[in-house]
């Protein structure tokens, strides 16, 4: 459902929100070697998300990503719109374009009413589900894997 870029791009702000405030900007090679990630595609979603103000961008030897709002202020609704679009919601899992668009052509999706709740409860799960959130569960994770 959602794309590589996407995918990457949260993975991406859930490590950065990660990091100790004192280590300032993280250079994109330790982001893209530590999530083992293609460093230039990275480079080019952080710089995404950087554009709509959800991380700070600065270049040079001491340059890097940092997150520019607070990690409880950032859904994961925030990361898909910024990268997929909100045709991610929108769009008809059978046919191009939008569902809505669909039903004025007389072609509605067989799927539609079936796929209507789950895409409510994304969005509200989206919506709801902050960064600060997923680093929580993150370290969780980490310590139940030890």
């Amino acid at each position: 459902m959602l794309s590589n870029s996407c995918r990457y791009g949260i993975r991406a702000v859930i490590y950065l929100a990660s990091q100790p405030l004192s280590n300032g900007k993280t250079g994109i090679k330790k982001i893209s070697g530590d999530l083992k990630l293609p460093t230039p595609f990275l480079a080019k979603i952080l710089q995404q998300l950087a554009k709509q103000k959800i991380l700070s961008s600065s270049k040079g030897p001491h340059g890097g990503f940092s997150l520019l709002k607070d990690p409880r202020k950032i859904t994961l609704l925030d990361i898909v719109n910024t990268i997929d679009g909100k045709d991610t919601f929108t769009n008809c899992i059978m046919h191009n374009g939008s569902c809505e668009g669909v039903e004025k052509d007389k072609m509605r999706c067989p799927l539609h009413e079936d796929y209507e709740k789950s895409r409510r409860d994304l969005i509200n799960l989206f919506s709801s589900m902050t960064i600060y959130e997923l680093v929580i569960k993150s370290n969780k994770d980490e310590l139940i894997s030890i």
